[in-house]
C-alpha cells in the first residue's frame, strides 16, 4: 500500500521523489503559509533551485496555491484535493498579519462573486486583509 504522501502527489501526476516528499510533508505540518526562504531555512541541507522548481512543480499541478501578500515573497500553502493544474477551487480570504508576518488561509470566509465588465476576462483573483492574527490581537 502506498504511503500517504505518495498517493497525494500521485494523485496529481507528480512523481513522487525524496525531495517532494520531504517538501510535501514540511507543508502539511505548516499552520501558515510558506516563502521559499522558509522552506530554504526550514530543509538547510536541501538545494535552493530544488525547492523553487517543487514548489512551482505543485502549484503547476493544483497542489499549493501562490499567495502575494505584498510582504514582497510570494507564500505557498496546500490546496484543497478539487484543485486542478488549471483552476483553483479553494478561492478564499488570506490574512497576513502585520506584526508575526505570518499569512493565513482562511477557507471558510469566501469571496464574494465579483462583477466585471463583459469584455474583461479575470484568469486570477485573491484578496488578502491585514491587520493583527488572533494570537498577535491578544497580546
Amino acid at each position: 500500500m502506498a504511503h500517504p504522501l505518495e498517493t497525494r502527489l500521485t494523485a496529481k501526476q507528480i512523481a513522487p521523489t525524496a525531495m517532494r516528499l520531504l517538501v510535501l510533508e514540511l507543508l502539511q505540518r505548516q499552520t501558515a503559509a510558506v516563502s521559499l526562504a522558509d522552506v530554504e531555512q526550514q530543509m538547510e541541507h536541501a538545494d535552493r533551485i530544488t525547492l523553487h522548481r517543487t514548489l512551482k512543480t505543485f502549484a503547476d499541478k493544483g497542489l499549493v496555491h501562490r499567495i502575494e501578500d505584498g510582504s514582497g515573497a510570494v507564500k505557498y500553502a496546500l490546496c484543497e484535493d478539487a484543485c486542478t493544474p488549471r483552476q483553483h477551487h479553494d478561492l478564499h480570504v488570506h490574512f497576513h498579519c502585520q506584526r508575526c508576518q505570518q499569512t493565513i488561509c482562511l477557507p471558510d470566509v469566501a469571496i464574494p462573486p465579483i462583477q466585471v465588465p463583459a469584455a474583461f476576462q479575470v484568469q486570477d483573483m485573491g484578496v488578502v486583509l491585514k491587520g493583527l492574527c488572533d494570537r498577535c490581537s491578544a497580546r
